[in-house]
């Protein structure tokens, strides 16, 4: 007996900003109510290919948002295709988000390491922790690209820190500094997880009260891991794959 095709709910698009030319944000208006704790991922899809995607926006926003890069077929299947929509095309969405990489409160401290659109879940994670008043935390966000124009929230995050100074510390690095696209670029340098371990010890923290979220290219994981728990940190990951 043939298996019964089920009708999947799907998302308009509402909203694209293109950042470069393999960065985009889009948002997204979902036919029926999605529910999802931050960091929680969401699964699209345009032609029968579906892909997860983290989740941007906290929970209490209207539409998803969602941070994507471009992966040029053959590697990529849903990008290119996400590419050629426009405000009011739609896609599948699953109705139910899934992942575990959420905040685990038990800790005080939250050290959030990403490269590029890795940032998703940590931004989605801060605006709900904001948006119910949340207290008694501190925020540690290490953001590594290798251009200043793929930090797509530096604004954001520190506006963050401009008015919650005790709560968020924002370290954006490139890992390029001395090329010509990041002329002008005073912040930090190298790539994340080359630099974690300088920045755990200079902003004094310690493995009994912080946890490591690391989130982005699956190399970086492994090298924050491999730098990090031996020193009895533990390391929560999620790792973002060709799309």
């Amino acid at each position: 007996m043939a298996r019964r095709q089920v009708s999947l709910p799907t998302a308009a698009l509402v909203e694209r900003k293109d950042i470069t030319e393999d960065l985009m944000v889009i948002k997204m208006r979902p036919e029926t109510a999605i529910t999802f704790k931050p960091g929680q991922y969401c699964t699209l899809g345009l032609e029968d290919i579906e892909r997860a995607y983290s989740i941007v926006s906290a929970p209490h926003e209207e539409n998803l948002e969602i941070f994507v890069e471009l992966v040029p077929y053959p590697d990529g299947a849903l990008t290119p295709l996400m590419w050629k929509m426009q405000e009011g095309d739609t896609m599948t969405i699953r109705p139910r988000c899934k992942g575990i990489f959420t905040l685990d409160e038990k800790y005080n401290s939250h050290l959030m390491v990403a490269t590029v659109t890795g940032v998703a879940p940590f931004i989605s994670m801060l605006r709900s922790y904001f948006h119910r008043q949340g207290e008694g935390h501190r925020f540690y966000v290490l953001e590594g690209a290798s251009y200043q124009d793929e930090l797509v929230y530096d604004e954001e995050l520190q506006q963050m820190v401009a008015e919650h100074p005790d709560t968020v510390t924002f370290i954006p690095t490139v890992s390029r500094p001395t090329e010509s696209r990041n002329n002008g670029w005073t912040g930090a340098s190298g790539r994340a997880n080359e630099i974690v371990e300088e920045q755990i010890e200079k902003l004094g923290l310690e493995p009994s009260s912080t946890l490591v979220y690391a989130c982005g290219h699956p190399g970086m994981i492994e090298d924050v891991k491999e730098r990090l728990a031996p020193k009895g940190f533990n390391v929560k990951e999620e790792r973002f794959w060709k799309q």
